[in-house]
């Protein structure tokens, strides 16, 4: 089983959990929390991380942790507890990505990629937005990349669907047919 596909399964059973107790936002601000303590603390993961220590030894690290934090979801505690009992604890940013993207999905959130040759201004990203949301008949969160190798246009993607009005595919067009 690939990390992507465990942490969809830890995700999606979270997220049906939350949906229940009502505390999906809560549960996604731990998530979120938790994975900021363990970016901000790099010797902390690489013990959690580690095969070298025991999941005995893990959970009792995590369970001290989660004491000292207090006023976390039972929901929460938990899945983190499980998650160091079974030395999985390395998927909780990955669980946190999935979560969120499930927890989109449910709202009706569609994510859209635009990538151009220069950075997006903030009145633009917007305007994608709203374009995109009026299209879909969904609300659309768009996230930008640049990328000066597409030499002007834009790419957008949409789920699976890609959308390239880029300068540099429209060359490639042009080439192949001047070739052939």
């Amino acid at each position: 089983m690939t990390e992507r596909t465990a942490a969809t399964r830890y995700a999606q059973s979270l997220i049906e959990v939350s949906l229940v107790d009502g505390d999906v936002d809560r549960i996604e601000q731990e998530l979120g929390a938790i994975v900021a303590l363990l970016e901000k603390h790099p010797l902390l993961s690489r013990a959690l991380f580690s095969p070298a220590i025991s999941s005995v030894r893990k959970r009792a690290i995590v369970s001290t942790l989660l004491t000292r934090i207090g006023h976390l979801s039972g929901i929460f505690e938990r899945l983190v507890l499980m998650l160091a009992e079974r030395d999985r604890l390395s998927l909780l940013p990955l669980i946190l990505e999935v979560y969120k993207e499930r927890l989109e999905e449910k709202r009706g959130v569609l994510r859209a990629r635009v990538t151009t040759t220069t950075p997006l201004s903030t009145e633009r990203i917007r305007a994608f937005e709203r374009a995109l949301g009026q299209a879909t008949g969904r609300q659309v969160t768009v996230e930008t990349e640049v990328d000066v190798e597409l030499v002007g246009g834009m790419v957008a993607q949409i789920g699976s669907t890609v959308y390239d009005g880029s300068l540099a595919t429209h060359l490639d067009r042009l080439r192949n047919q001047f070739v052939h």
